[in-house]
């Protein structure tokens, strides 16, 4: 969806809803942890990983969701040909296929079910997920990304683009969940910004900000010191 601010002279735009599913990641139960079992598999090729109800993480214990946790361990090589191919961040912000699997090579489904990746690392040591059934309220950040930099007015101007998030924070349905966030900045002036409310989602996003009118990105003037009086 696109939508033209008036007096910013930009363009916000939300890449769609994930509306279908880019892989289906292969999973096998383990049935023993710690730091031990998690090294075996890291040395056979494989990553451990737990998906949960992100219920679970819920402070007060009356507003957790019932349990529903699995320890698993999942092929390193296909999740890194998954990261491959979405591509960090936007792999934080996409919804997989899961499929659980009796044992390794077995063709028994114990479970089938969706799943979304919910924390980022560097070097990948561990898998979170969490559940992402159909209405399930979930938090998530999601990825702006940031075009049209080489057509700026601002910047042709002499002045500099600063970005000031990278990501913003929403509670929404798993359904609703935008891979992410493109901001076109072809239009820009000098002190020109764009705020976290200019941003147009889906009406069952609901921005986790205390102040929606901070900026996401603006473009700055370059101002050039005045040189020391000569004494």
């Amino acid at each position: 969806m696109l939508r033209l601010w008036r007096g910013l002279k930009t363009v916000v735009q939300t890449s769609p809803a994930n509306t279908h599913h880019y892989h289906t990641i292969q999973a096998i139960p383990r049935e023993c942890t710690g730091s031990r079992i998690s090294s075996r598999d890291r040395a056979q090729g494989r990553i451990p990983a737990v998906v949960f109800s992100q219920g679970l993480l819920e402070k007060n214990p009356s507003n957790r969701s019932p349990s529903r946790k699995q320890i698993l361990t999942t092929e390193r090589k296909q999740i890194r040909s998954i990261i491959k191919s979405v591509q960090l961040p936007f792999f934080c912000s996409t919804r997989f296929q899961l499929q659980i699997r009796a044992g390794s090579g077995s063709s028994v489904l114990l479970e089938s079910g969706t799943i979304h990746r919910d924390e980022e690392s560097g070097k990948i040591l561990n898998l979170v997920f969490v559940w992402a059934d159909e209405g399930t309220e979930l938090k998530v950040d999601v990825p702006v990304v940031f075009k049209g930099l080489e057509d700026c007015p601002g910047l042709k101007k002499g002045g500099y683009f600063k970005m000031i998030r990278s990501s913003l924070k929403f509670q929404c349905p798993a359904e609703h969940i935008p891979q992410k966030i493109e901001v076109d900045v072809s239009k820009l002036d000098i002190d020109d910004r764009v705020l976290m409310h200019d941003i147009e989602v889906h009406p069952s996003m609901k921005l986790l900000s205390k102040n929606e009118s901070m900026p996401i990105c603006k473009i700055a003037p370059t101002y050039i010191e005045n040189p020391e009086p000569i004494k």
